[in-house]
């Protein structure tokens, strides 16, 4: 019975990637720490209370370094002496400059969230992930932060989520790198452009099957995709016609 934590899962593929855990037999799946910096949603809180003790609500503030290890003491507790085996950083913010660059003024907040939180976080659970089985940790990245489909994705507004996505990628290589030897396996995914409140409703995909395509590959990983930028697969979406393809290969850098 492999332990969760999944980080922004208050909405969006967060609440997604609980509740498809929670879907999931207890066999394969035990605790699901679902943190959220309000405990105010009211979809996470009915997860929560029908799902007889397995999924678990913990307060963290991905930018806060004083809540995250608040939270990293709750979660050891509410692990009750075991480790802790699959991370998935998944909070995370978008921009969206009309003018590009010239109106890019929050790189340092998006910066902060996307990449320097989710160092904060990993680093305070390393404890616990080197306790438990599988020591996972995945990174929630996207296409956008590809140097090599920049070209792709040139007209989209959004020059800091580029940005910190592309640094995101490297500092998953980095720990990729720095933990391999003690059995880490550090992925970066790109879970599709997703119906969410980030992605809109005229993305490609529900919510419900990039959380269960990223699921997909987590439960699949190992030491042998160490250090790797993941696409999901969707079926019927390998060749589409655009700008997004999921065929469940390797990213381009």
């Amino acid at each position: 019975m492999a332990s969760y934590l999944v980080t922004g899962s208050s909405r969006g593929l967060g609440l997604a990637l609980v509740s498809r855990l929670a879907s999931l037999p207890s066999a394969q799946v035990g605790k699901i720490i679902a943190t959220a910096r309000q405990d105010n949603s009211p979809q996470l809180t009915e997860l929560v209370n029908t799902s007889s003790g397995r999924v678990e609500l913990v307060k963290l503030d991905v930018t806060n370094k004083s809540s995250i290890q608040e939270a990293a003491k709750l979660v050891e507790g509410k692990l009750q002496g075991k480790g802790l085996d699959y991370l998935i950083n998944n909070a995370g913010l978008m921009d969206w400059s009309s003018t590009g660059l010239e109106g890019m003024d929050n790189l340092n907040d998006i910066f902060h969230t996307n990449v320097t939180s989710v160092h904060n976080v990993t680093q305070a659970f390393l404890p616990l992930l080197r306790k438990g089985e599988k020591k996972v940790v995945i990174n929630i990245s996207t296409t956008l932060g590809s140097f090599a489909k920049a070209e792709v994705y040139r007209q989209s507004p959004t020059p800091a989520y580029k940005i910190s996505k592309a640094a995101l990628n490297m500092l998953t290589v980095q720990y990729a790198q720095q933990y391999e030897a003690e059995g880490f396996t550090l992925l970066a995914i790109s879970p599709g452009w997703l119906r969410t409140d980030l992605g809109s409703a005229r993305a490609d995909l529900p919510v419900e099957t990039g959380a269960e395509k990223v699921l997909d590959i987590v439960q699949q990983t190992g030491p042998h995709q160490n250090g790797k930028f993941l696409n999901i697969h969707v079926p019927g979406w390998e060749n589409a016609s655009g700008n997004n393809q999921y065929d469940g290969e390797e990213v381009a850098w």
